[in-house]
């Protein structure tokens, strides 16, 4: 493979700045670029050891700093790496990573690095995909559940399924293909046991990965009520400042203002919206239909209503748009008098709280009650936890295959067809981990990945 180059640091300033070079020839490059002090090259030096020098540009110098040397396979990528640091300004680091380009480096792809640590056995698929959720973690549990990942608790979890479903299949391909040798016969009893028990195992993964996916991945929330019952003070609130304007006006937000928050230990991806009403206002009217869009791409809707004031037909209405979803109705102005009681907004959506938004206080109120809506409540980010959508899919998937399986167990079908369902469940989990991937699968995996990591 080529020789590769990217800066792995923020693109901004900053006190040092990292360019990294990975491939066979990564020492050879860096020599070309950075002149040790002491005169010795670094294809000279030691594994985990490092230099300082001078960086220079052809006959230019253009900084010094300290370059750092990891000996194949003992590096991330399993390659020989250099990791050349620098001052931290945009452009003296741009100009390094030209400099090495022109020494014979080509740019990194998004994940390029990354991707060969798997391809070279460093990491399989698995670990791999938590690293990006190591970066992008928001949190101590976030963080916390991925570096499990990345330390293979997930990939250990389904090595024990696949070699399980490996035995039963080995022994259903021994009995099958061999009937006139003296082989025991397969216990569909026992067979139908350890299908399930491995099938309830993955079950485990993924109710675990739904449960927590607010604390790993985020989740998309939308803020929605009539003009003036304080959905923007809300936001004001879990942002922790001033975010929208507020004012005694109705219709003042009519554009959808985003912001990521951390609410306790979830991540929300949240949007304030126009207030919901009908208006003769043609910009307003604008915005409660892109208000009304947001709601329909949203996991999960806080309904907000005016404790002062009755209910009326558009609350009703936008309880019953909330009936079937997964919402928290959110009772504002609780410092005022109460013009409604809460069992009116119940029926319609169970989780509930009365706050008044306006008091700090509040925000742990509502942290709380999220945590029971999105079942975070005690979340062991230390355990199994699937690092995305991808590992989810493929869990589902062997789960369905297992279940399957049992089934024609049950039904009578022919222990060759139950065989083949073992097989595609394996192949599942083979994906899961990288041993069976496709070419495609691991470019897009890697694809949403930073260049430079």
């Amino acid at each position: 493979m080529s020789t590769i180059a990217a800066i792995c640091t923020p693109n901004a300033a900053g006190g040092v700045a990292i360019v990294r070079i990975s491939g066979e020839d990564a020492l050879a490059v860096a020599d070309r670029v950075f002149a040790t002090v002491s005169g010795k090259p670094l294809v000279d030096y030691k594994g985990y050891t490092a230099a300082y020098g001078k960086i220079h540009d052809g006959e230019t110098i253009i900084d010094e700093g300290v370059t750092v040397v990891y000996r194949a396979p003992h590096s991330y990528t399993g390659e020989n790496v250099a990791e050349i640091c620098c001052h931290g300004g945009l452009y003296v680091t741009k100009r390094l990573l030209r400099a090495v380009m022109a020494a014979g480096a080509q740019a990194a792809e998004a994940g390029e690095f990354t991707k060969r640590a798997f391809l070279n056995g460093r990491m399989d698929l698995a670990e791999a995909e938590a690293v990006m959720n190591v970066i992008s973690a928001q949190g101590e549990q976030a963080l916390a559940a991925a570096r499990a990942t990345l330390s293979g608790s997930v990939s250990r979890a389904v090595a024990a399924v696949a070699d399980a479903l490996t035995t039963a299949a080995a022994g259903l391909a021994v009995w099958t293909d061999y009937p006139d040798e003296d082989v025991p016969g397969v216990s569909e009893t026992e067979l139908a046991a350890t299908l399930n028990e491995q099938a309830d195992k993955l079950q485990v993964l993924i109710d675990r990965y739904d449960s927590g996916k607010a604390v790993t991945e985020g989740i998309a929330a939308v803020i929605c009520g009539k003009p003036n019952v304080g959905k923007s003070t809300l936001m004001n609130l879990l942002t922790g400042r001033q975010r929208s304007i507020v004012t005694p006006i109705a219709g003042t937000t009519r554009d959808i203002i985003e912001e990521t928050v951390r609410v306790g230990e979830i991540v929300l991806r949240l949007a304030d919206t126009a207030g919901l009403r009908v208006t003769s206002d043609t910009v307003e009217e604008i915005g409660v239909a892109m208000a009304r869009e947001k709601m329909q791409e949203a996991a999960l809707l806080l309904a907000v209503f005016d404790s002062s004031v009755p209910l009326d037909e558009e609350d009703y209405s936008l309880l019953e748009k909330c009936r079937e979803r997964t919402a928290v109705a959110i009772i504002n102005k609780s410092d005022l008098q109460p013009a409604f009681s809460e069992d009116e907004i119940t029926k319609y959506i169970p989780h509930c709280c009365s706050i008044s938004a306006k008091n700090p206080d509040s925000a742990a109120v509502f942290a709380q009650l999220l945590a029971r809506v999105l079942g975070t409540e005690g979340f062991d980010a230390n355990g199994e936890v699937l690092a995305g959508e991808r590992q989810r899919q493929c869990c589902t998937e062997a789960v369905d295959h297992l279940r399957f399986a049992c089934r024609a167990l049950a039904d009578g079908e022919t222990l060759d067809a139950v065989g083949v369902c073992i097989d595609s469940a394996l192949s599942c989990l083979f994906a899961l981990t990288g041993q069976k991937v496709s070419d495609a699968v691991v470019s897009e995996v890697f694809a949403k990945f930073c260049v430079g990591k």
